[in-house]
């Protein structure tokens, strides 16, 4: 890792000018916070520069646009820090982010379990930090915020002063920027559980294993709306991951959870939270391919009052739209059979290729092709601390229905 100094430069009026082409400034100035390559004039001395570089961005006219990171190598080649261009990025610049982006959480979430920075959004491309107590998980996907990792953890420690802080670098995307996977430890070591609180529920997790930073936070808010349905109801949770969905319902009164996954360390988190909270013997967690269990459990004419699909992404990439898209109304048409009539079905989509519309007609689709009828109760997206930035729609990425099934 680049330490910040070497790339960032100590003095504002040092950093280099990247010059757009004609026209490329237009959806910057209106508020984007992405330059792509094609609107750069990628001139030799713009190619030379290293990835994550702090950069002036410049119109085609003079105008200063902002200070960015900038990378030449990439499609989004340029992410914009801040619209003043010698606004100081340093230590402090990253704390008062912090300090806003903490102020935020506090007034939505109760307890210290939640995203703390959700990148753009919060004014910090590329940048994912996962807060868990004392503990905090730190995800750079940029070559600009691998960069300013030092300055970032300088930060945080004015901040909040973790007890641990972890480097969950192993995102796939950062191989888009040039970038090697890596987790470390950079203060502490939590090698035991963490005690996770979400809706009035534990969730013993390992912060070093397990997909994103550890938890899927974005679902909180629809776990305690499911939850809030579960008192008498026989479940079916598809894709349970560490058992968010499955051990709420179960503690707000569901008689029966049937939990299934295809990894053996999610299903062993999930049993271990069903047992830390006392429904161990209503939770039932099972290792499968979702789709042959589906189609298995339509076979044995099994029924739920309320069955929940929560997917990991099925389209990563533009090219993958077409075919993956119809992978949701797969996953309805053979979930919607299993559902009583009157019972409820929730499915959910975290691609981001996949916007509201799309995903809306998928489960519209899936929902004849089962010959069921019925109505949307709630569509819904993220928990509050995952905001999305009003000029990047790809920042909304998940997509959830809520559906009453007659």
């Amino acid at each position: 890792m680049l330490a910040a100094k070497d790339i960032t430069g100590a003095d504002p009026a040092d950093r280099p000018s990247v010059h757009l082409m004609s026209g490329g400034h237009r959806r910057a100035v209106t508020g984007h916070p992405w330059v792509f390559s094609n609107e750069i004039r990628m001139d030799a001395a713009a190619k030379a520069l290293a990835p994550g570089t702090l950069v002036r961005l410049v119109a085609e006219h003079g105008e200063m646009i902002g200070v960015a990171t900038f990378n030449p190598h990439t499609l989004i080649a340029a992410r914009l820090l801040a619209r003043a261009p010698d606004t100081p990025i340093d230590a402090t610049f990253f704390a008062d982010r912090l300090r806003r982006s903490l102020a935020l959480r506090e007034r939505i979430v109760d307890v210290p379990f939640y995203r703390l920075v959700h990148a753009e959004a919060d004014g910090l491309p590329g940048l994912v930090i996962d807060r868990y107590g004392d503990a905090v998980a730190l995800q750079a996907n940029t070559a600009g915020m691998e960069a300013l990792t030092p300055l970032l953890l300088d930060a945080l420690e004015a901040v909040l002063s973790p007890a641990a802080v972890l480097l969950r670098n192993d995102s796939p995307i950062r191989g888009l920027e040039g970038l090697q996977p890596y987790v470390r430890w950079v203060t502490g070591d939590f090698s035991q559980p963490i005690d996770l609180h979400e809706n009035d529920t534990r969730f013993p997790i390992e912060l070093g294993h397990g997909q994103k930073t550890g938890w899927f936070f974005d679902q909180r808010e629809n776990r305690a709306m499911v939850a809030s349905f579960a008192q008498g109801a026989r479940m079916l949770d598809l894709y349970c991951y560490g058992g968010g969905f499955a051990v709420q319902a179960a503690r707000r009164g569901a008689t029966e959870v049937i939990a299934i996954d295809r990894s053996e360390p999610a299903l062993a988190a999930a049993s271990l939270a069903a047992e830390a909270n006392g429904v161990a013997d209503r939770c039932h967690f099972h290792q499968g391919e979702v789709f042959a269990e589906l189609r298995r459990l339509n076979d044995a004419h099994e029924r739920f009052e309320i069955v929940v699909a929560d997917p990991p992404a099925f389209v990563k990439s533009k090219k993958e739209l077409a075919q993956g898209a119809k992978g949701y109304r797969k996953l309805v048409r053979l979930a919607a059979p299993l559902v009583n009539s009157g019972g409820l079905l929730f499915v959910a989509s975290c691609s981001h290729h996949v916007d509201p519309v799309l995903f809306a007609e998928q489960v519209r689709r899936g929902l004849i092709d089962a010959n069921r009828t019925g109505r949307i109760l709630a569509s819904t997206g993220a928990a509050k601390d995952h905001p999305v930035h009003p000029a990047l729609p790809e920042s909304a990425y998940l997509k959830a229905q809520l559906l009453q099934v007659d």
